[in-house]
């Protein structure tokens, strides 16, 4: 077998954190000409060198462009204040991590859906033993120190009962679990590769339950 060709991770530098400081304080094309190498060297080697190493396990991850799509948005800066790598499990569904000024972050779930794979998610969760299930693996999460996030509606989405007792899984039109390292020392070593290989094996039981019972 041919020896790998992949750069090793070896954790984001500091020169990551503090590009993505100085850029939210300066967010322009002159800064980002400036200091782009800094970019390419401290956060997107790295982010490709730690996605390279989880791809045997997890699968190919995608490393999100630094531009930001502007053509409708009120905020009008150009470049992404962090960066991120997701890799897809199913539509919208998965792991991610991002570096940025706060840090690095880890998470998973299901960041949109479609009207008909949001219908069949809110049948799994009124159904008594998948409801229940997703429960219990969002319950062992948040024990875990994992954050539980994503949109969710004021009321009770048409058709279910406000008081229904999951009501509170009912209004979410996306679910995720977050976890983040900040400024922790481990983010600028090796050792962040098997925080976050461990990290998306703890949250694989959110994604195989949204992807057993999402449809469309």
């Amino acid at each position: 077998m041919a020896p790998s060709t992949s750069t090793p991770f070896t954790g984001f530098p500091e020169a990551a954190l503090d590009f993505y400081d100085d850029l939210e304080m300066d967010n322009t094309k002159t800064f980002w000409e400036a200091h782009k190498d800094v970019y390419a060297t401290a956060v997107a080697a790295p982010m490709k060198a730690l996605a390279a190493a989880l791809a045997d396990e997890f699968g190919d991850a995608k490393i999100y462009r630094p531009y930001r799509d502007v053509r409708f948005a009120k905020d009008k800066t150009p470049y992404k204040t962090h960066q991120g790598a997701f890799v897809a499990k199913g539509p919208s569904t998965g792991y991610y991590v991002q570096v940025g000024a706060p840090g690095v972050r880890v998470g998973s779930g299901f960041y949109e859906a479609s009207p008909a794979r949001l219908a069949s998610i809110r049948e799994a969760i009124v159904h008594q033993r998948h409801g229940k299930e997703l429960e219990d693996v969002l319950a062992a999460l948040g024990s875990a120190g994992w954050e539980i996030g994503g949109d969710r509606l004021k009321t009770a989405p048409r058709g279910y009962d406000v008081d229904h007792p999951r009501i509170h899984l009912l209004r979410h039109r996306s679910l995720n679990v977050g976890k983040s390292y900040g400024f922790e020392p481990v983010i600028h070593t090796s050792e962040l590769l098997d925080r976050v290989r461990a990290d998306w094996h703890e949250v694989t039981p959110l994604v195989e339950w949204v992807l057993t019972h999402a449809r469309a």
